[in-house]
């Protein structure tokens, strides 16, 4: 657990994403300058999925540390790899204000006058406060960030702060966790929810948090399981972490389901005519077969794929799981936004082409990020103490064995 071993990544590993990246943007500027009232919802859509992942991971850090958890210390560079994704995302979000009149309706003078029962939303979604309220978002979670990556690696190279580093990492963790949970909500309504400001949900920014913390939880186990089946983590990944893994990914797509689901049943039981409109969209014409289609993808395949013990530990079975999430996590995100901004279902070329791009920018960061550091953490207090409790279990049941004296026939 102790070894420097890290990853290098070749040129070769580089080439095919490098080139869908570029095809994506490609895509992107093009239908920029033919369509963009295509080209800015995909940009948008894109780029909440990558914020989503870059924070996630941070989340998942953050969840480790503050429940005391032992087993995924040896997995922590994955997450903070994905978390160094952030500055591209947050580039990402930043583009997007330069299509706010395309995306959002708050941005177009006038826009409320006539709207008496939204009036008191005027103040709250005055351009230069919402746009101040994205900035000031993206800037603390690139904050903890770098605070988080900064102090891990300081503890790789002053093996006698290793404690005191471990402990401000915590204390980051606490600092988090908090900061996240209002500035989580002001992004969902933000960058979502004030697409369509006449609706609204008091159960949106949970919704979206459960959507993001199962997209961080896959993209994890999916990285742990491609170092594993490559034999780039000697000891670092181990079938009971395989398991732990599977049963976060089991529990979390089982508690977006059930916000899912209460979320739904709210709205269609009261049956309010300001409330019902986000789910009468959604359930007509194109987007219906999408409609249903995102729980099958999201809670569904995991469900059944995941079920017994044994699909927990298996790889294979945990990489297609983790595909298919990552996959639904998409559409999830796609019915979110679009429905709000065209009149019908839009998955062509256009929409896969931005989409892999932006998946194959961040994919490269993330790379990059895992080849900075040792794949295993050095000088963890948490690895250094079990892997002493393993050297004395070992030593123990030697000495057991050498004072049993031979066995006779």
């Amino acid at each position: 657990m102790s070894t420097r071993e890290q990853l290098r990544v070749s040129l070769r590993h580089q080439l095919v994403p490098g080139a869908v990246a570029a095809i994506g943007g490609a895509v992107a500027v093009q239908c920029l300058v033919s369509d963009p009232g295509r080209a800015w919802p995909n940009l948008l859509l894109d780029g909440f999925y990558a914020l989503s992942l870059a924070v996630s991971a941070t989340v998942f850090i953050t969840s480790q540390r503050l429940t005391g958890a032992r087993w995924s210390a040896s997995l922590r560079r994955i997450p903070e790899a994905l978390m160094l994704t952030l500055p591209v995302a947050a580039a990402l979000m930043v583009a997007t204000f330069f299509g706010r009149h395309n995306l959002f309706p708050w941005t177009r003078p006038g826009v409320f006058d006539h709207e008496p029962a939204i009036a008191g939303r005027v103040t709250y979604l005055a351009p230069p406060f919402v746009f101040a309220r994205m900035a000031l978002v993206l800037v603390l979670w690139g904050v903890f960030a770098l605070l988080f990556r900064r102090a891990s690696l300081q503890q790789d190279h002053h093996p006698g702060q290793s404690l005191s580093l471990h402990r401000r990492m915590n204390r980051y963790a606490a600092a988090f966790v908090v900061t996240f949970a209002f500035s989580f909500t002001t992004g969902a309504y933000d960058w979502i929810i004030s697409l369509d400001p006449k609706w609204f949900s008091t159960m949106f920014a949970v919704y979206v948090f459960a959507g993001t913390f199962v997209q961080g939880i896959a993209a994890v186990t999916l990285g742990a399981v491609i170092l594993r089946q490559r034999n780039l983590m000697r000891g670092g990944v181990s079938d009971d972490q395989l398991h732990d893994l599977g049963k976060m990914l089991f529990a979390f797509s089982v508690f977006w389901m059930y916000i899912w689901t209460c979320q739904y049943l709210l709205i269609w039981y009261a049956n309010l005519p300001e409330e019902v409109t986000h789910y009468r969209t959604r359930t007509n014409g194109s987007w219906l077969v999408l409609f249903g289609l995102n729980p099958i993808l999201n809670w569904v395949t995991p469900f059944l794929g995941l079920m017994s013990a044994r699909a927990k530990r298996s790889p294979w079975r945990l990489a297609a799981v983790c595909a298919v999430l990552l996959l639904g996590r998409w559409l999830d995100l796609y019915l979110l936004i679009t429905p709000a901004l065209w009149p019908a279902a839009r998955l062509g070329v256009t929409e896969v082409a931005m989409a892999l791009g932006c998946l194959a920018l961040v994919y490269l960061v993330f790379l990059r990020g895992l080849a900075r550091a040792p794949l295993v953490p050095l000088n963890d207090p948490i690895i250094a103490a079990d892997l002493a409790a393993n050297l004395a279990a070992e030593k123990h049941a030697a000495d057991n064995l050498r004072a049993a004296g031979p066995v006779r026939g």
